[in-house]
């Protein structure tokens, strides 16, 4: 049987929400915004909505982070509660990149099998990132792309074209694996880059954003390794 994903030299993927998730992983010890006191929707508006400077590296330091946000919810919240909301951040996110789902892995190890190349493209800042040099993940790519290291974030253009330009590859060649969010597969679509929606995270946290992710795939799937039965 001939699969689609057979006609692509690349495969490029979103990471939180797609590969790996503090959810699916069970990272241990509580929410941000559960810590800091503030309500998860106002959070989430921060993270999601308001805070791109973060994405863009124009800001690294972790305190300089977490604290624009949270005072821009509350600004009455102590430097102490802040910084106890980083710590665990930090931990949570390095679980997050260290302990990979065997279904993640396993899908890789099959791209890789078949002569893809893999490439990896990601809106997150520098506390998220922080135990990505210790992740299974990382033997994998051929391109690893995050937005706090380039400047760009998805759905910008650019973001993307560092990625295939960086494999050597042309849009029509590649395929963005993603969950839909930051308008991720809108942004891959514009290049000419075949999408696909992958709900097996957010299928259970944010059930509500899979119509409107629906718009710009060209394929979905609520399994990562169901990429070889479409």
């Amino acid at each position: 049987m001939d699969l689609v994903i057979d006609k692509y030299k690349a495969i490029i993927f979103d990471l939180f929400h797609t590969l790996t998730s503090v959810e699916s992983t069970r990272a241990p010890g509580r929410g941000t915004s559960e810590i800091l006191g503030i309500s998860r929707e106002k959070w989430n508006d921060q993270l999601l909505l308001y805070s791109k400077d973060r994405l863009r590296g124009k800001i690294t330091d972790p305190f300089k982070i977490i604290s624009q946000m949270a005072r821009a919810v509350a600004p009455d919240i102590s430097d102490r509660i802040i910084d106890k909301a980083i710590d665990n951040r930090i931990r949570r996110f390095r679980h997050t990149l260290v302990n990979i789902p065997k279904t993640t892995i396993d899908t890789l190890e099959e791209l890789k099998s078949r002569g893809k190349k893999l490439g990896l493209v990601s809106n997150a800042d520098a506390t998220e990132k922080y135990g990505w040099n210790d992740s299974p993940l990382k033997k994998y790519f051929d391109c690893v792309v995050f937005s706090c290291d380039v400047g760009y974030i998805k759905p910008e253009k650019e973001i993307y074209e560092l990625c295939i330009e960086r494999m050597g590859v042309l849009p029509r060649e590649s395929m963005f694996v993603g969950d839909g969010g930051s308008d991720e597969l809108k942004g891959a679509k514009a290049l000419g880059i075949k999408t696909v929606l992958t709900t097996h995270v957010i299928k259970s946290i944010w059930p509500e954003k899979i119509k409107l992710a629906r718009e710009f795939a060209d394929f979905e799937i609520d399994e990562l390794h169901k990429l070889f039965d479409i």
